[in-house]
């Protein structure tokens, strides 16, 4: 009886051990996921600040703008347009 008490007691502190081992991965797991959902959630809003940014890049007015100022170009004039005839 004294051996089977024994290897029981040797069970059991096995459990308990297996038990305290599951639980620290079980909290480590958690909060890799909680930084990683937090991370989630700056790469979402960043995601949405370009979007946003984009949007407003690409309006035509600042498209306009930027061509007048930067690029110092003109709306098309018929004074200024020519017209390349083919040769017969």
């Amino acid at each position: 009886m004294n051996r089977a008490t024994l290897t029981l007691l040797a069970l059991l502190l096995l459990c308990a051990l297996s038990l305290v081992a599951a639980q620290q991965r079980a909290r480590q797991l958690f909060i890799a996921q909680e930084r990683t959902q937090i991370e989630e959630r700056k790469l979402n809003q960043e995601w949405l600040r370009l979007e946003y940014e984009q949007r407003n890049l690409s309006k035509s007015a600042r498209i306009r703008s930027v061509a007048r100022n930067q690029l110092h170009m003109a709306p098309i004039s018929p004074e200024r347009t020519l017209y390349i005839k083919e040769a017969p």
